[in-house]
């Protein structure tokens, strides 16, 4: 595997933030709306927006759109690939 500094910078940039680990969290049982997001967390729209950009950027999310409603959801597959890049440093010995 070639590791692709960019790509990875972007995948763990989602992670470096408390109010995008708890939409994680918020995530784990399933695909959820918006606006129960923005409930659950106690944020402005504008800032679950930004959250939410950098989160399908990195593709640990994915998003729907249905009506006026953005639907978001884990991605398996960007799932994988941060595992991926965590495997390869690991192997690494590092």
């Amino acid at each position: 595997m070639e590791l692709n500094f960019q790509k990875t910078a972007v995948v763990f940039k989602a992670f470096c933030d408390e109010n995008r680990i708890r939409i994680l969290e918020l995530l784990t049982d399933g695909e959820k709306c918006a606006c129960r997001l923005l409930e659950a967390l106690n944020i402005t729209q504008p800032t679950l927006s930004h959250h939410m950009k950098i989160l399908i950027d990195s593709g640990i999310v994915s998003g729907r759109k249905e009506g006026k409603w953005m639907y978001y959801s884990i991605s398996a597959e960007g799932l994988k690939k941060a595992q991926e890049y965590i495997d390869y440093l690991k192997g690494k010995g590092v």
